[in-house]
């Protein structure tokens, strides 16, 4: 007489079926039943469990046609993650999520892969949901970095590079839609802090350049709206008679420390910046640049390159790396200021070069 299989082999086999209507019911049953199961003290799910359940969901995506579709299909999976009743569950599911996803990346073809970048996208963003939940709980976040370590960072960890380099993508954009009206400048520099780690050990340029272009270039982009918005903050914790209750863990009240904001941004303000013309830059992270560059600068003590002590300097300073953008150096010392200018400026700075750069081929060729 055959055995009859284990409930986990069952949905994936289900998840993975050719027709809709099968895959449809079998995501609403899965539903249920991790919010059954993980409620039994005794009966929570393994490592073992989780991987057949994640096979069954990817497959279960695979088979699914039409953008409209694959996204909805995307936040049923994506949301799982909040059936679970405890932590343990909850990170075993993003686990077993990033250990599938290692291991089926390369076997994605083009066509596909769109929909496992929302996929991924949707992962990371109702996993800063989790966390918001908990109010950013700090061994939660640690937890969560940790993980975030061992399965994509660490130099054993056998990510993919496209997967590598997708996570990095979206990691600031979509923790800062999450987050950013709540997390402080110290919670930030927690949540790059293993970026920032990983960049200075790294032996791989390429890793090592997409940290740079996702994490570090995105803050310098950013910041001279993160200061429009902390002066606006400050400016309406003025007006309200600032009290504990309006800025919880921001005491920014107490003596000394208005005058260290204002330093900051005294500081933050003569940076050689062009605020960008991007309209829907959408919600920025407010960060500590000078404890962010001092970071950078300590890891750079003990890196491999010395690239990252240039990125140190350049948040500092508010300009990027000369050596990161060679093509724009100026070798005289009277263009130093709008080298600067032009580097922050970066896509309307090259626009706008390329336009005078046609509009001075069309003279020359007028004169002919």
């Amino acid at each position: 007489m055959a055995s009859t299989p284990e409930p986990e082999v069952q949905f994936a086999q289900k998840l993975a079926s050719n027709e809709k209507s099968v895959r449809t019911k079998a995501i609403k049953k899965l539903r249920k039943y991790i919010n059954v199961r993980s409620q039994n003290s005794t009966g929570g799910f393994t490592s073992d469990d989780l991987l057949k359940l994640w096979k069954g969901l990817f497959y279960c995506l695979w088979m699914q046609d039409k953008p409209l579709l694959q996204a909805e299909l995307s936040k049923q999976i994506s949301t799982l993650i909040h059936s679970f009743h405890d932590s343990d569950g909850q990170f075993l599911y993003l686990e077993s999520f990033l250990q599938t996803f290692k291991r089926e990346w390369t076997g994605i073809d083009r066509l596909r892969m769109d929909k496992f970048f929302q996929l991924v996208r949707f992962m990371f963003r109702q996993t800063f949901e989790l966390l918001k939940k908990t109010n950013w709980e700090m061994s939660m976040v640690s937890k969560f970095l940790q993980l975030l370590v061992a399965q994509l960072l660490h130099s054993g960890s056998a990510a993919p590079s496209g997967l590598q380099f997708h996570i990095l993508d979206l990691y600031m954009t979509e923790l800062a839609a999450v987050g950013s009206a709540e997390l402080t400048a110290d919670q930030n520099l927690m949540f790059i802090e293993p970026f920032c780690k990983t960049a200075a050990r790294t032996k791989d340029h390429t890793l090592f350049s997409a940290i740079c272009n996702s994490i570090f270039s995105t803050i310098i982009d950013q910041a001279p709206f993160a200061i429009e918005d902390l002066m606006k903050e400050m400016k309406t914790a003025n007006d309200l008679d600032i009290s504990s209750a309006v800025f919880p863990g921001r005491q920014v009240n107490k003596k000394g420390k208005e005058d260290d904001n204002e330093q900051e941004l005294l500081h933050l303000d003569s940076m050689d910046t062009v605020i960008p013309d991007d309209e829907d830059i959408g919600p920025v992270l407010q960060f500590n640049y000078t404890d962010l560059s001092e970071k950078l600068l300590e890891l750079s003590c003990r890196s491999t390159t010395s690239k990252l002590h240039h990125w140190g300097m350049s948040l500092l300073l508010g300009i990027f790396p000369q050596d990161e953008y060679p093509e724009e150096v100026s070798t005289d010392e009277d263009d130093e200021m709008f080298g600067s200018r032009k580097r922050l400026k970066r896509r309307g700075g090259h626009m706008e070069e390329d336009e005078e750069g046609s509009s001075a081929a069309k003279k020359s060729k007028g004169n002919r």
